[in-house]
């Protein structure tokens, strides 16, 4: 198969560090018009943030590997695929989505004894390595895989539903999960993500916690001035040296 159209190389490397990022979820996309959409909002794009789930590891049934090759041919920005499936379907889904057009594919730490081999395999496919924890997960989990990611994420929220407002953990675990990404000497080349709860009034507390970009949904497809929403999160202050 020839292998497919990817962000630019070097795409990892070339993200901002010194602000937020800004990381559009394509589940709050107008789903009926997705190709409008992303044409629409991709000047302000960072990342594209496409979730996936089976039904079982979380409860809905999102985006699908047709769906994210689709994606691909309409935009050059990177796409993260976030796996939320169960163990017996990880490394196949990592496959197809791969071969799809995603540039970084996160999975839960979750997902247990399969982690090792799908990092590996996520990095032999040409992919960015990530690693992703749901509320209930203690932040100490992330340790034994800081040497193998590129990017980790933080669910301040339940997993697989919208709507929820940001837990009371959220910030404490994302400052939490910073320390230990500066104590393993691994603070440029980790990616630290927060995803869920993502409103005006929790994104500069996320901030402030070590969130260096956070998965928009409503607040970004649903703002009707998205060139100032941008400016806003583009310009939130630095974490302080103890975030």
């Amino acid at each position: 198969m020839t292998a497919p159209d990817r962000a630019p190389p070097g795409w990892f490397a070339a993200l901002p560090r010194t602000r937020l990022l800004a990381e559009f979820s394509l589940w709050s996309a107008d789903l009926a018009a997705l190709a409008d959409d992303v044409r629409r909002v991709d000047p302000f794009v960072d990342l594209y943030h496409v979730d996936v789930a089976d039904g079982r590891f979380a409860p809905s049934f999102l985006f699908f590997p047709d769906q994210v090759a689709r994606i691909r041919k309409l935009t050059a920005k990177p796409i993260h695929v976030h796996l939320m499936v169960e163990d017996d379907i990880v490394l196949a889904q990592i496959r197809q989505f791969a071969e799809a057009g995603a540039d970084l594919i996160t999975v839960h730490a979750e997902n247990g004894t399969v982690v090792p081999a799908a990092l590996e395999l996520i990095k032999t496919l040409g992919c960015k390595a990530g690693i992703v924890l749901r509320l209930e997960t203690p932040v100490e989990t992330l340790r034994p895989h800081l040497s193998a990611v590129d990017f980790i994420t933080l669910l301040g929220t339940a997993i697989g539903v919208k709507g929820q407002g940001l837990s009371e953990q959220a910030c404490p675990r994302l400052a939490a999960a910073a320390g230990l990404i500066r104590a393993a000497g691994r603070q440029h080349a980790i990616v630290l993500a927060a995803d869920g709860g993502i409103r005006a009034q929790t994104v500069p507390q996320l901030r402030a916690a070590g969130a260096q970009t956070v998965v928009l949904g409503s607040l970004a497809f649903g703002d009707p001035d998205l060139a100032a929403r941008i400016a806003w999160l583009q310009a939130l202050p630095a974490p302080g040296p103890a975030a």
